[in-house]
Formats: structure tokens, sequence, C-alpha cells
């Protein structure tokens, strides 16, 4: 167990930062599933936009890599692009 104050609250900071980024990993995980479930083009132009803006800043606060917000992005895109 940790001794000095800081280190007391250092834990209890990054314990609420887990939980934070969890949420927002697991609340854009479902965002995509719903845009992968997505049959019409002009619901799905319009969750592509969210998606993007959600993975954009998971990977801006180093919650995700930015390789993979990039990876993700662009499937999802061709995705979208190819519904008819």
């Amino acid at each position: 167990m940790a001794n000095h104050k800081s280190a007391l609250k250092r834990i209890r900071a990054n314990e609420k930062k887990r939980l934070r980024n969890r949420f927002q990993v697991k609340t854009t995980r479902t965002f995509i599933k719903k845009l992968r479930n997505s049959k019409d083009k002009n619901e799905a132009q319009d969750l592509l936009k969210k998606v993007s803006a959600m993975l954009d800043r998971l990977a801006r606060k180093n919650v995700i890599h930015k390789n993979k917000a990039a990876n993700n992005k662009s499937k999802l895109t061709r995705l979208v692009n190819n519904i008819a």
C-alpha cells in the first residue's frame, strides 16, 4: 500500500480515469456496432460522423492508439460508402 499522500491521491485519480476510459471505449464500441448494423445510408452517414468524433477523442486522450482510430475510421467509411 502507498505511504505518501501524493501516491494515495494518484491511486484515486487513476481509478477514476480508468472507469471513465472504460465507459468511453464501451460507448464507442456500441456506436460502431450500431453503425455496422445500419441499413439506411443517411442514418449510417450521421452515425459515421458521431463515431469518427468519438474515435478521434479517444485517440487524442491516448485511450486508444491513433493508428487504431485511423484504421477503424477507414474501415467504417468504406462500409458506409458501400451501402446501397
